[in-house]
């Protein structure tokens, strides 16, 4: 733990919780060469179906995309395709059989970088397990060589252990010259964004999502500010409209409509994605969650009977903020730990536009906020 603690990973327990638990969850490695496909196709279908969207506010709106960025998001180019986010991660339910299916995709403010890129292989190297997330630093500096963000931020900045450390551990990995800030010492004038010190910030990677430009004090002044071009934001503000849990829906309608894909995309789509929809059309066995829902707030799980059986008490409820999607259910892995028996979340970084770590993430058939840190390596 003091070793991991060094490299940069200080959060193995949590407010007196065990966080992270030691062991290796070892996935067999033609299931994760098929993870691996998978996300690639299922990168390029979501990449296609934004674009599909870009522009059009009916979409947007049923995307719950806050009004407040839709300026922002129809006066600012489009980034490369397979670009608009450089720094994302799927979270894929993968069964006892091997079957995969997407949950969902974290394409804003993904967080357990440490844990996938620091942490993981450490791990795996004491167990003698093969890892395959090596790759992810390169891809970082990649990634950041191409963005060049002067400064990069999260809220409570030294005192949030996760957030402040996954920038860190990020701008290390950059290798460039980058100043680390807390989001809430930033201030806004006429577009000019300065930190606490009187720096005037014109690149900045923030752990910051945005959506909450639409509920925040100064949110709208942050908007403005990229909008003008005296800011440039990381991950590039398009990438909300992967964020948005309602794009697996459009997808879903638009593969049901036989619109948009090719019929390759539609194999990897009839494979891969759960249906979902913005109504609850199912008579059971589904899931309900709020579309900018994050760490398992707002979600709901029904039974075959379509009776709630289980709700998430911890993440906090954007379901009263922002519009709700409705997902079949899917099963995940169980697996024995040291803290019992725990369904595994299984979680894929895209970094640069590549898929590129594995994260591990054990608890119940919710994985919320209290769930664990497992190292996931591959055999």
């Amino acid at each position: 733990m003091e070793e991991l603690g060094r490299l940069g990973f200080t959060w193995a327990d949590l407010e007196d919780e065990e966080y992270w638990l030691d062991g290796v969850a070892v996935m067999r490695e033609s299931i994760y060469r098929e993870l691996e496909e998978a996300s690639a196709r299922l990168w390029a279908i979501l990449d296609k179906a934004a674009r599909y969207i870009y522009g059009r506010h009916d979409l947007y709106a049923l995307l719950g995309i806050p009004e407040v960025l839709w300026e922002m998001l129809d006066t600012l180019p489009l980034p490369p395709p397979g670009l608009i986010s450089r720094y994302a991660r799927f979270d894929f339910a993968v069964d006892a059989g091997g079957s995969i299916k997407l949950l969902e995709l974290n394409a804003d403010t993904p967080t357990g970088y440490v844990e996938a890129s620091i942490a993981t292989p450490w791990v795996c190297q004491q167990a003698d397990v093969p890892t395959v997330n090596g790759r992810m630093p390169e891809l970082v500096a990649a990634a950041w060589g191409e963005e060049r963000p002067d400064t990069a931020a999260c809220v409570d900045y030294g005192t949030h252990l996760e957030d402040s450390g996954t920038i860190e551990a990020l701008v290390r990995h950059s290798g460039l010259n980058i100043e680390c800030v807390d989001c809430l010492e930033l201030s806004i004038d006429d577009g000019t964004v300065k930190d606490g010190q009187g720096r005037v910030i014109h690149r900045m990677f923030a752990l910051y999502p945005k959506e909450w430009m639409a509920v925040d004090e100064g949110g709208d002044a942050l908007a403005y500010a990229v909008e003008t071009g005296r800011l440039t934001l990381f991950n590039p503000p398009h990438s909300i409209l992967l964020q948005s849990k309602g794009l697996i829906a459009a997808v879903w309608g638009m593969y049901e409509l036989g619109f948009l894909f090719s019929e390759e995309e539609r194999e990897a789509i009839a494979k891969y994605v759960l249906p979902t929809y913005n109504k609850p059309v199912f008579s059971g066995d589904f899931v309900s969650k709020s579309m900018f829902g994050r760490e398992g707030g707002s979600v709901r799980m029904y039974d075959e009977t379509g009776s709630l059986e289980l709700e998430d008490e911890d993440g906090f409820d954007s379901s009263v903020l922002f519009p709700t999607v409705y997902q079949k259910r899917a099963e995940l892995s169980r697996i024995q730990t040291s803290a019992g028996e725990l369904h595994l979340l299984t979680g894929m970084f895209m970094i640069n536009g590549q898929p590129c770590g594995l994260l591990g993430r054990g608890g119940g058939p919710i994985t919320g906020n209290t769930s664990h840190f497992i190292a996931m390596g591959v055999r």
